[in-house]
């Protein structure tokens, strides 16, 4: 049997002997006793298993200080492999404030939809209104709607040519461009023009409608006779009295001045009689507006009026009369509801 290392058999042989024991009596047995060991020496090591010691030894005593600078585990090396670098990081960053930005754009875009309708629809009724202007605009002051061709409308006395010469100095001009004032001052030389409208008619043509004067009577003024018209305008002149209007002898101006003289009555009269009762007229007088008369050409019979008020009634009692009456020499229609004759 192989002794262990250190073993001292010195020390076993000075032990006494235990002897055997005897026997005895039964008796209460005494606790046994415990048997100590004697610690084992340590023994130093051989010299050639000093080299082995002493680098476990070193291995032991250098291993607290290396420990902090041992490598990670397996799986803590992964983890740190894993982790992503900066420009990583700032990458990662633009891109989630890029998506950030993106929906926040989307929102706004859902919440701001119907106010972008009607802007969208605002400004392309506005561009449709400017692109129509702008059209017009240019098509209007193009030489393609520059003025060729003046007509003249509504003429019985006035001399058309010489309408249309007065009025040339318009031809070439744009239509937008044809200077309305100048037309005017150029009719005002044509006294026989009551009024007149101008009409453009695209591409180059404009056409004035003139509404003549409308000769009422015959005015005298020693051997010179001059129809006027309701305004008491010269319509012409003549040595002699022209046929067909009555001759008035009535004061005081026209309406137009004086709406209460002789004059306005006497015309205003002759503007409510009918056409039949127009053309019998053969003079006609009066020196206030409420003492119009005049007499029938045919009969010499005369016609006591009264003012020009109610001469729609009186000229219908005058023609009733003169149908049953037609011998008498004078009718009164002054009260169209009490006429008489005489």
């Amino acid at each position: 049997m192989k002794r262990p290392q250190g073993f001292d058999p010195s020390a076993v042989s000075a032990q006494p002997p235990v002897a055997p024991p005897t026997q005895q009596a039964p008796e209460r047995r005494a606790p046994r006793s415990t048997a100590t060991t004697e610690p084992i020496p340590i023994i130093p090591p051989r010299v050639d298993e000093q080299p082995s010691a002493q680098k476990k030894t070193q291995q032991t005593a250098q291993q607290p200080t290396q420990q902090p600078t041992q490598q990670p585990s397996t799986g803590h090396a992964d983890a740190y492999d894993r982790l992503p670098s900066n420009r990583e990081i700032s990458r990662e960053l633009r891109r989630a404030r890029k998506e950030r930005a993106k929906v926040e754009r989307g929102e706004v875009r859902r919440f701001t939809k119907r106010s972008r309708r009607r802007k969208i629809a605002w400004f392309s009724a506005a561009g449709v209104v400017v692109a129509l202007v702008l059209g017009v605009a240019l098509t209007a002051f193009s030489p393609l709607m520059a003025l060729r061709t003046i007509d003249v409308t509504g003429t019985s006395r006035l001399d058309v040519s010489a309408v249309k010469k007065a009025l040339s100095d318009q031809l070439g001009k744009p239509l937008p461009l044809v200077d309305q004032g100048a037309i005017r001052g150029d009719l005002a030389a044509f006294p026989l023009i009551r009024s007149y409208s101008v009409e453009s008619h695209p591409p180059n043509t404009i056409v004035v409608r003139i509404v003549e004067r409308q000769p009422i009577g015959v005015l005298q003024s020693g051997n010179t006779f001059t129809l006027v018209d309701a305004a008491k305008v010269s319509i012409a002149t003549a040595q002699a009295r022209q046929d067909g209007y009555p001759l008035i002898t009535a004061s005081g101006a026209a309406a137009e001045r004086d709406a209460k003289s002789g004059f306005a009555a006497a015309a205003e009269v002759l503007g409510a009689l009918p056409a039949d009762l127009l053309a019998r007229v053969d003079t006609i007088s009066a020196t206030t507006a409420d003492d119009v008369s005049f007499t029938l050409r045919d009969s010499g019979a005369k016609v006591v009026w009264g003012s020009a008020e109610d001469s729609d009634l009186k000229a219908a009692d005058l023609s009733a009369l003169l149908k049953s009456a037609s011998t008498a020499s004078t009718f009164d229609v002054s009260s169209p509801h009490s006429v008489t004759t005489g």
